[in-house]
């Protein structure tokens, strides 16, 4: 017998994969499988009430704990793309490894997801089965389907759909981030009203301080309480969220080349973003900042397409470790106004030194401050050598000229 797991949310893509890989694929038994990263209750509660009434077997795999780790390791790459957190890019590897897990262990010889083929999803999911010998299946792309005939196909076969209407958005939520895209969002000019927001409120003039404890990069606690990963992630959505804090709407570059129009709700995300990068800021070197941002644009790269297990992030990583040993301390942050800025930062490994820095000392140390003149006459010397020589060379040019131009013919 062939069996073959499928990513199952219990939406409209999802439930017609179920006949299509029977009907289309040959495919004797399908198996879904559920990764839980953090969605609303609500999502599995159709998941599976949808597998119950297709009589498909179904699994849920816990992913949260080890999910909210790669975010907090994204936390230490300062991972953002194009503007944003990354969030539904960390999550697919997850996803697929837990689904590959499921097929292998229930001897299936594919697995097969509901992604199109204009979309990231299909290659982050792609990259880590593709690893195994399962053959990969992909109905909506392979066979070119769009969604009013997935509507038409869903009513001619019964399926539990509710004709294929899942709501005004195409929404897609994990604990680190909260995707909203279609509909009207789809054209750039459309101004989106605070109905697509779930996590975020208008922000107004409210405003909370908060500290959060950093440990080699890694956040660890807020206003002094030990936190696991996932209740701290939670926590800060529901603190940041109710300032505003952590909306994007950008236009975002996929990696098949379309550009598209998406908004973020990241408000656990937004603020260790900020409040790591402010605690860097202290503790490391220019030289270390300034080629770890190369470093983290990388990494934050890898993570977009999927692929956060490549050698060049195991490489990566080795200067992140590196340089996240002397990343820790504590940042006060403030909610205000939609935003989280760090209003403080302390750490035994600052590469500060207030008494040198201040106006109101004479010196640095034992260096005067008319030590510097020599730095200052030597400052943008060659700027002034090349503009001198530039403007020498082109009076040169033009006496050149004039002396031709005037010479008599004979």
């Amino acid at each position: 017998m062939t069996r073959v797991a499928l990513a199952f949310s219990g939406g409209l893509d999802t439930t017609i994969c179920v006949p299509l890989l029977e009907e289309e694929y040959g495919y004797d038994d399908v198996i879904g499988v559920t990764v839980d990263v953090g969605q609303p209750a609500s999502e599995f509660d159709e998941a599976e009430e949808t597998a119950e009434a297709l009589g498909l077997e179904h699994y849920v795999v816990d992913a949260r704990a080890e999910f909210a780790q790669l975010c907090l390791d994204g936390v230490r790459a300062n991972a953002t793309y194009q503007g944003y957190p990354l969030g539904t890019a960390l999550a697919r590897p997850i996803i697929a490894s837990k689904i590959l897990e499921v097929a292998q262990e229930h001897d299936c010889t594919g697995v097969a997801h509901g992604c199109t083929g204009k979309g990231n999803d299909q290659l982050r999911f792609e990259a880590i089965w593709r690893d195994s010998d399962l053959e990969v299946i992909a109905p909506i792309r392979e066979l070119g389907l769009t969604r009013d005939w997935e509507k038409d196909y869903a009513a001619e076969k019964n399926l539990p759909v509710q004709g294929g209407n899942e709501g005004d958005w195409s929404i897609d939520t994990n604990i680190w981030s909260r995707a909203v895209e279609g509909n009207e969002l789809e054209d750039p000019a459309y101004v989106p009203g605070e109905e697509i927001y779930e996590w975020t409120t208008a922000p107004t003039g409210d405003s909370e301080t908060i500290e959060i404890e950093f440990e080699n990069g890694y956040p660890v606690a807020l206003d002094g309480e030990e936190l696991d990963p996932v209740t701290l992630i939670e926590t800060l959505n529901e603190q940041a969220g109710a300032y505003g804090v952590g909306r994007s709407d950008v236009m975002e570059d996929r990696m098949l080349g379309l550009k598209v129009r998406e908004n973020y709700e990241h408000p656990a995300a937004t603020t260790l973003l900020n409040a790591h990068e402010a605690l860097e800021a202290l503790v490391l070197t220019q030289e270390e900042r300034s080629f770890k941002s190369q470093v983290d644009q990388q990494w934050s790269q890898k993570a977009y397409e999927g692929l956060i297990d490549a050698p060049l992030v195991d490489a990566l990583e080795g200067f992140i470790a590196e340089t996240q040993k002397r990343v820790t301390g504590t940042v006060t942050i403030r909610f205000e106004g939609g935003q989280a800025r760090a209003v403080g930062r302390d750490s035994a490994y600052a590469a500060y030194s207030a008494a040198a820095a201040s106006f109101d000392t004479e010196s640095v140390g034992d260096i005067a401050q008319e030590d510097a003149t020599g730095v200052a006459k030597y400052h943008g010397f060659q700027r002034r050598l090349a503009k001198k020589a530039a403007k020498a060379a082109e009076e040169d040019q033009q006496v050149e000229l004039a002396t031709d131009g005037g010479a008599s013919e004979e």
